[in-house]
């Protein structure tokens, strides 16, 4: 499994907009220039991640991207997930995969299943406010935010 760039710039993405806490809309200009991302190419992933609620977006002067939950309500996985579209270490294992005529007798898709479970229950372990805590030099969001950990 190697997780593309869009999934570790979405991660860096929503970690950046998480350090910056409060109801503020960021900038995606200024996003890019800290985490060093084109632009352009971020557009494409915040359209991503604002279709699956995950951001929130808003156009004009004052405009960019904020959280829609807290740090904590966010899980690396289902960030993950939506940007790679799967994270099965396999073909056979992942969504929307045909039914392989060798799955009885597969002597290794016991194996590949631990490692997906394994992979999922990793990455759904890890929250955007754990991963804020552990980064150098980081420091948690100031203001309070009012917004639902739901």
């Amino acid at each position: 499994m190697r997780i593309s760039t869009r999934g570790r710039y979405a991660l860096r993405v929503m970690l950046d907009l998480a350090r910056q806490g409060g109801e503020a809309f960021v900038p995606l200009k200024e996003v890019a220039a800290r985490q060093e991302i084109s632009q352009k190419y971020l557009e494409g992933i915040m359209a991503a991640l604002s279709k699956a609620g995950l951001v929130e977006g808003a156009h004009g002067k004052g405009g960019g991207y904020r959280l829609c939950r807290l740090p904590e309500a966010y899980r690396v996985g289902e960030i993950l997930c939506l940007t790679e579209g799967s994270l099965a270490p396999v073909a056979c294992l992942g969504p929307g995969a045909k039914p392989c005529p060798r799955a009885a007798g597969c002597p290794t898709l016991p194996m590949w299943a631990r490692l997906d479970r394994l992979l999922e229950d990793f990455f759904d372990g890890i929250t955007l406010a754990e991963l804020l805590e552990q980064s150098p030099g980081a420091s948690p969001p100031t203001a309070p935010d009012a917004r639902s950990p739901l």
